[in-house]
């Protein structure tokens, strides 16, 4: 790939960062903090290691998700997005999600917080909350997901735990203003082995995450880059471990100081590649207000060098209204469902 950062550029490497001091409460964890610190703000991604969440469990959600795209296309079609309507939940063939207008070549499936049609936020019609759609045909697929959205929760909590102390904040200063109830949107994608991609022709295109914090688990396959002082250097796989990076409102949040770092994918592994984002964000009704004194020069920057010319620091209101406009461009078919 051309324009790819080397190894003597200033950034060519992603940190990796042993979190357990952070599980466990020790004093040890000032210290993870500033090193998760200093992602932050040299290149937004991070790698963690020592998370403590099950192998087992990864290995079952991996193993039914490529029981799941192994299907033909009409039974995975039986639980499609059309279905989930105002929960924006359900599968989406090749090609029916877009980054910057241009189609992905990925499938995959949403999920969130699996909400009853009893709670208030259900009962009110909030967009993006309510039940997951899954698979009659691969049981075991309902209980490994909502496990293991259970532990990547947790785990969301802790790590902004350590955000927050990375910023000379108290450790419970995210939870109490912005995920005393986090938006939790979990995916599961499939990109299939890449044939003669043509350079504007992408898995995902170039783009940034929208919330707070996105954990993601990847397989062997590599093909995920990063974008670092505008070049592009590679996040290749590192095993048991978790790929972090900043969304939108975290960048606005630190005015510019912590940044939200584009990145894309190409699989030319030459076999399917699975992914498995976590984001990790606001409570929808969260209004997002910078916590650290805004840096001017940060704040232009970010308009002239973001992906979309846009400004995260121009915006004004809750997370909901954010996410909202972002994601009815990602399936303008079903923009109609939620706004």
């Amino acid at each position: 790939m051309s324009n790819l950062q080397t190894a003597n550029s200033p950034i060519s490497h992603i940190p990796v960062i042993d979190i357990r001091a952070l599980l466990a409460r020790t004093e040890e964890r000032y210290r993870v903090a500033e090193q998760i610190g200093q992602a932050c703000r040299d290149c937004g991604f991070f790698y963690i290691v020592g998370h403590g969440v099950d192998e087992e469990l990864q290995r079952r959600l991996e193993q039914l998700s490529r029981q799941f795209f192994a299907q033909d296309l009409a039974e995975k079609l039986e639980i499609c997005m059309a279905r989930g309507g105002r929960a924006w939940r359900g599968y989406f063939p090749i090609g029916g999600e877009l980054t910057s207008g241009q189609p992905d070549l990925k499938e995959g499936i949403y999920f969130g917080a699996e909400l009853a049609e009893s709670h208030p936020l259900v009962q009110a019609g909030v967009p993006m909350h309510g039940r997951n759609l899954f698979p009659t045909n691969l049981p075991r697929l309902r209980e490994t997901v909502l496990g293991y959205m259970a532990a990547m929760t947790q785990l969301g909590h802790t790590l902004m735990a350590g955000i927050a102390l990375s910023l000379g904040l108290p450790e419970s200063y995210f939870a109490e203003r912005y995920t005393w109830e986090p938006l939790i949107l979990f995916r599961i994608f499939n990109y299939p082995p890449a044939v003669a991609l043509s350079e504007s022709e992408w898995g995902v295109g170039e783009h940034t995450d929208y919330g707070l914090l996105t954990i993601l688990k990847q397989d062997h396959s590599g093909g995920l880059q990063i974008k670092v002082n505008q070049r592009w250097i590679e996040a290749p796989p590192i095993p048991n471990s978790f790929v972090c990076n900043l969304g939108d409102m975290l960048d606005r949040l630190t005015g510019g100081l912590y940044r939200s770092t584009p990145h894309r994918v190409r699989n030319l592994s030459g076999q399917h590649r699975l992914s498995f984002p976590f984001f990790f964000d606001p409570n929808f009704e969260a209004e997002i207000k910078p916590i650290k004194s805004v840096h001017p020069e940060l704040l232009q920057a970010d308009r002239n060098h973001r992906w979309d010319n846009a400004s995260v620091h121009e915006f004004r209101g809750t997370y909901g209204d954010y996410i909202l406009n972002k994601v009815s461009k990602v399936f303008p078919e079903l923009k109609r469902e939620v706004i």
